[in-house]
């Protein structure tokens, strides 16, 4: 099994569509046995179901997402994860676990400073989520 985390600077990246890297986890036999940072060079929403595809992902973890990205990751038969919040490899260790805290109705509805994104409020110098 292939894990794809939005990534930054160690912890879950909380808005999906602007996301620049993804932390991918390579499992078997329930531990992790291989990680890399990937960037994603750009891709916007639109485009991240197909590069998590063509980097054989098979689940996704991330913070907040909207709609459209929810809706593009379940037609490429990617399991999703979302409204997750802390370290990377914390929450990947709690996925493995069977204890991972996700909110599976996790949006991300707003684009101004300070909006809220996946349950979690944010301040984040306007970079906002997208509604993708």
């Amino acid at each position: 099994m292939r894990i794809a985390v939005t990534y930054e600077n160690g912890r879950v990246f909380q808005h999906f569509g602007h996301t620049s890297e993804f932390k991918l986890y390579d499992v078997e036999d329930g531990g992790v046995v291989a990680s890399e940072i990937l960037s994603t060079d750009g891709s916007g929403c639109g485009a991240l179901a197909g590069f998590l595809v063509s980097n054989n992902v098979d689940v996704v973890i991330c913070g907040g997402i909207g709609e459209g990205a929810q809706n593009s990751l379940k037609n490429a038969g990617l399991r999703l994860y979302g409204g997750v919040n802390g370290d990377a490899d914390a929450v990947v260790q709690a996925f493995l676990a069977n204890s991972l805290e996700f909110d599976p109705q996790a949006r991300c509805v707003g684009h101004e400073e300070g909006h809220s994104c996946g349950g979690h409020e944010h301040g984040d110098g306007g970079r906002g989520c997208r509604r993708c």
